[in-house]
């Protein structure tokens, strides 16, 4: 496939919508429009408002209810990914969304199927909210938070280091976790690793919580979580491990 624009994404985005409707919105475990606006808008780092405007624009060429920019024609780039895109079924289609969307693409589309052959959920919607679409909402929005604003943004959240990302000046560091959710209100957990940085960093520690992508995401951030207004309950599961071995 060919190097898509952010553009170009946020049009297939929009067209896959419009196209598949209420169909399409289930097949990626969404329950409302404004949910894959938000999600899908913060998972490829646009506006929300970008994947309805694109919907809106292909409204008119779909049985719906809605009628969509319809006093006027098709925009030129638009028709260019209708022509190429149009013509796919909702199988391929949501395959190829998932695909353009996901930031490790191949790698996270593996995991997803992984996850559900061992019972897991591992839904494309939620995969995007507890993890890109918060990180990027983060990413946009980590200057509006007063104590940020003068700091460089260092993104590790390939590393495995209890963070997602490390927040530097000349002479200090803070480091923050993103999760998000759904709701406007839920459970968080930290693992132990996350914990265990956590209590060793105390108040250069950060938990970033984006909440409500089913409507008007916004955020609440918890400096020093374990010593904070949260209150965490240790968990502990036993875990039974299957292995598979063969003579050779």
């Amino acid at each position: 496939m060919r190097k898509l624009s952010f553009r170009d994404k946020s049009i297939i985005a929009g067209l896959y919508l419009s196209k598949f409707d209420l169909d399409g919105l289930h097949k990626l475990d969404f329950d409302s429009f404004s949910a894959a606006f938000n999600v899908i808008g913060f998972a490829l780092d646009v506006q929300p408002a970008s994947i309805k405007n694109y919907r809106d624009e292909f409204d008119p060429f779909y049985p719906n209810n809605r009628k969509g920019w319809h006093k006027r024609s098709m925009r030129v780039y638009c028709r260019a990914i209708y022509d190429e895109f149009g013509g796919l079924q909702l199988e391929e289609f949501s395959r190829l969304l998932k695909k353009i969307i996901y930031k490790d693409h191949d790698l996270d589309l593996l995991m997803e199927e992984v996850a559900k052959t061992e019972g897991e959920d591992s839904s494309f919607a939620k995969r995007l909210i507890t993890g890109q679409a918060a990180e990027h909402y983060f990413t946009q929005k980590y200057k509006e938070v007063d104590l940020f604003r003068e700091f460089d943004l260092e993104d590790k959240t390939k590393l495995g280091c209890g963070f997602d990302f490390r927040l530097v000046s000349p002479d200090r560091f803070f480091v923050v976790e993103v999760k998000g959710m759904n709701e406007q209100s839920g459970n968080i957990s930290m693992t132990k690793k996350e914990h265990s940085v956590a209590s060793v960093l105390r108040d250069q520690y950060f938990l970033f919580v984006v909440k409500n992508f089913r409507e008007n995401p916004f955020h609440q951030l918890f400096r020093d979580p374990l010593n904070s207004s949260l209150e965490f309950e240790r968990i502990e599961q036993k875990i039974i491990q299957t292995s598979w071995s063969a003579r050779v």
